[in-house]
C-alpha cells in the first residue's frame, strides 16, 4: 500500500458505497486549509457542456471534521448552493459527502449494480485558493460480490493500484483531476497504436463480443489521420496514450472531450458485434462521434478560447468562438472519415448536404448570428424549447458550413496551394503547443499571417456576413470543383409537403402531438401550436402510422381542413400548402473519379 505521507496535501477518496441506492461517498482531505476559513465549492458546470447544471444538488449529506489531535466534527457555513466555508483552523481537515449518482449521460455520475462512472466535477469539491495544488484520488472497490470482476478505466496518472485499477491516482491540479472521467465495471477492451501512441477503447453494455478487428482498424485509421493533420512532419500525438470510454445503451448518443480521453454514449446497435447484423449508417455515426471527440483533444482541450483560461466553474464562461471550436470540429469529424478511407466521396458529400439542408430548414438562422449563437449557448442552445428552431442557429451545423466555406475560399485564393488544414496547423503551433488561449478576434492575425493582405478583405466580408451577420453561407456559389457538383435537391411530393407544412411532432399515447411550429410554414399560418393534438385531416383520422399517407394526398393551393385539440378543446382550421413555404434544399454529387486529398 502507498504511504499516505507521500500523497499531496489535497486528497480525494471515492467509495461506490451504495450500489442499490446509487450513492457515492467522497472524502476530501485538506492538509493545509486556509487559516481564515477554507472555502470549498462544487462545480456548477463541466467543461465542454455549456450549461449551469448545479452538481451540488445531488449532495445528500456533507460534514466536516478536524483531524488532529482527535477527529471531531466541525461546523460548515453555507455560502450559497455550491459553496461552504470551514471555520478558521491551523490543522488538517476532512470533508465527507454522500452524493446521489444516477445520471447516465457523459457529463455527470452514475452508479448501480452493473457499472460506475463519474466526472470529478460531480463528486469532488474544489478547494478554493488551492486549485493549482497537486492532488490525489483514491478509488475504493465496492464490497458487493457482483463487483468482484470490476476494473477501473481512466486516463489519470497512476500512483499505486492493484491489477484491477483500484488504488491511488495523481493529478497535477484540480483542472487535471476533472479532465479524466473514471469508469468502473466489466469491459470489452480494444487496443491499437496510432503513429506509435497507444490507444484504448473500453466498452460497457454490449452483450455480444465486439468485432474488434473491424473497429480497431477503423479507429486506428481515423486517429492516425488526425495526428497527421496537426503534425504532418513529426506525426506525434500530444498525449502519451488516449482512452475512449464507451457506454453502450438501448437509446442514447453523445460525447464529452478530455485531454487524454473521451466519454462516449451510443446505442448498442451502433457498435459492430460478432454474429449480429450491423446497420452501416448507424456505425458510421458512431465513428463520426469518435472522430469528433478525438479532434477535440487538439481543438478545445489544448487550443482554447482565452475566455476558458482558467475555467471559472461557478459561473458561465462566455465566448463568441464556439463556431470555431465546435463548428470546425464538426467539419473535420466527417472529413477525417473520408480522408482515412472509412467512407467514400458520395457518402461524405451526402453528410455535408444533409447538414447544409438541416441548417437551411431552421428559421432561426435568419435571426441569430454564429457569434451570438456561441455567446448564448448557455441560455438558448443548451436550454432548447418549442421555439428554439425559430430563434437559434446551431454553431455546430452552421459552424461546419463556415469551415467548409472558408476552406473553399482559401483554396480558391491560393490556387489550391493552401487550405484550412494550413490554418489549423498554424493555430496548433501558436496556441495549442503553447497553450495560449485565442482572443475573441485572434483568428484575424493568424489568417493574415497565413494568407497576407490579399485575403484580409475576403475574411472581413466572411466575418461580417456569416459570423456576425445572419446571411446564408453561399456554398452553391463557392463550390467550383471538377470533382463535385451542387444543384437543387430533387424532392418527392411527400418531402415537399413536409417542408411546406413546417411542423415537427411526436407520437403521444396514440395521438400525433405537435412539438415545434416553424416560422413561415403552412402549419403556423393555419394557427397550429406546440402541444396541439391532431385529430383529423379532411375528415380522416390522424395517427403516426397514417401520417405520411395523409400528407401525400394533399396538393398545393388546395384547401385542407384540420381538426385538433388544444387543452382538451376542439378546434377546426383551414390549411393551404404553398411552394413559397418550403426552404431551398441542395444535393452534392461526385462529378468524376476523385482522390482523398
Amino acid at each position: 500500500m502507498i504511504n499516505t505521507n507521500d500523497l499531496p496535501a489535497i486528497q480525494y477518496t471515492v467509495w461506490p458505497a451504495d450500489l442499490h441506492g446509487h450513492r457515492f461517498q467522497v472524502k476530501l482531505h485538506i492538509a493545509h486549509p486556509d487559516p481564515n476559513g477554507q472555502v470549498v465549492q462544487m462545480p456548477a458546470w463541466i467543461p465542454g457542456s455549456y450549461l449551469i447544471r448545479d452538481f451540488s444538488k445531488q449532495i445528500e449529506t456533507i460534514a466536516a471534521y478536524s483531524v488532529a489531535p482527535t477527529k471531531k466534527e466541525i461546523a460548515l457555513e453555507r455560502i450559497d448552493n455550491n459553496q461552504w466555508r470551514l471555520p478558521p483552523l491551523d490543522s488538517a481537515v476532512e470533508v465527507m459527502t454522500t452524493i446521489y449518482a444516477f445520471d447516465n449521460s457523459v457529463r455527470a455520475a452514475y452508479l448501480d449494480t452493473e457499472r460506475a462512472f463519474f466526472n470529478a466535477t460531480s463528486l469532488c469539491l474544489e478547494v478554493k485558493g488551492q486549485s493549482n495544488t497537486p492532488c490525489s484520488l483514491a478509488i475504493i472497490c465496492p464490497q458487493e460480490a457482483y463487483a468482484e470482476h470490476w476494473t477501473v478505466q481512466t486516463s489519470l496518472a497512476v500512483a499505486k493500484t492493484d491489477q484491477r485499477g483500484f488504488g491511488f491516482y495523481l493529478a497535477k491540479n484540480y483542472d487535471d483531476l476533472i479532465d479524466h472521467p473514471v469508469a468502473m465495471g466489466e469491459f470489452q477492451m480494444l487496443r491499437w497504436s496510432a503513429n506509435g501512441t497507444p490507444h484504448y477503447m473500453a466498452v460497457q453494455g454490449c452483450v455480444h463480443p465486439i468485432d474488434a478487428d473491424r473497429l480497431t482498424k477503423d479507429l486506428q485509421a481515423i486517429c492516425t489521420a488526425t495526428i497527421d493533420l496537426f503534425e504532418p512532419k513529426s506525426r506525434k500525438a500530444p498525449f502519451k496514450h488516449f482512452l475512449f470510454l464507451v457506454n453502450a445503451v438501448l437509446n442514447g448518443y453523445g460525447g464529452l472531450e478530455h485531454r487524454n480521453s473521451t466519454a462516449l454514449l451510443c446505442r448498442r446497435d451502433q457498435i459492430p458485434q460478432k454474429n449480429v447484423p450491423l446497420d452501416e449508417v448507424s456505425y458510421r455515426e458512431f465513428l463520426g462521434l469518435c472522430s469528433h471527440e478525438y479532434f477535440h483533444a487538439w481543438l478545445v482541450k489544448r487550443i482554447q478560447p482565452k475566455a476558458f483560461q482558467p475555467y471559472d466553474l461557478g459561473n458561465r464562461n462566455l465566448t463568441c468562438l464556439l463556431w470555431l471550436f465546435e463548428g470546425f470540429t464538426s467539419y473535420y469529424d466527417d472529413l477525417q472519415l473520408f480522408r482515412s478511407k472509412r467512407i467514400d466521396l458520395s457518402t461524405y458529400l451526402k453528410l455535408v448536404a444533409d447538414n447544409w439542408n438541416n441548417v437551411l430548414r431552421g428559421p432561426g438562422r435568419n435571426k441569430q448570428s454564429l457569434a451570438d449563437s456561441s455567446f448564448d449557448a448557455w441560455t438558448k442552445y443548451y436550454q432548447a424549447d418549442e421555439n428554439t428552431p425559430n430563434a437559434v442557429v446551431s454553431y455546430y451545423g452552421k459552424g461546419a458550413l463556415l469551415a467548409l466555406g472558408l476552406d473553399l475560399q482559401i483554396r480558391a485564393f491560393t490556387s489550391n496551394k493552401k487550405s484550412l488544414d494550413d490554418l489549423m496547423r498554424l493555430i496548433w503551433q501558436q496556441h495549442g503547443l503553447t497553450l495560449h488561449g485565442i482572443s475573441e478576434d485572434g483568428l484575424d492575425k493568424l489568417i493574415h499571417e497565413l494568407l497576407g493582405d490579399g485575403f484580409t478583405k475576403v475574411w472581413k466580408d466572411i466575418k461580417a456576413r456569416y459570423i456576425f451577420g445572419t446571411q446564408d453561407i453561399p456554398l452553391q456559389k463557392w463550390i467550383a470543383s471538377s470533382t463535385v457538383s451542387v444543384k437543387p435537391k430533387s424532392l418527392t411530393k411527400l418531402e415537399k409537403v413536409k417542408l411546406q407544412l413546417g411542423m415537427r411532432h411526436i407520437d403521444s399515447q396514440g395521438w400525433l402531438k405537435v412539438t415545434h411550429i416553424l416560422d413561415g410554414g403552412a402549419a403556423q399560418a393555419a394557427g397550429l401550436a406546440p402541444g396541439d393534438l391532431l385529430a383529423s385531416i379532411n375528415g380522416q383520422r390522424v395517427t403516426s402510422a397514417r401520417w405520411d399517407k395523409l400528407l401525400g394526398s394533399l396538393g398545393e393551393n388546395e384547401g385542407t381542413t384540420l381538426l385538433f385539440y388544444r387543452d382538451d378543446l376542439e378546434y377546426e382550421r383551414s390549411l393551404i400548402l404553398q411552394s413559397t413555404h418550403a426552404p431551398l434544399q441542395y444535393e452534392l454529387l461526385p462529378a468524376k473519379p476523385h482522390s482523398n486529398r
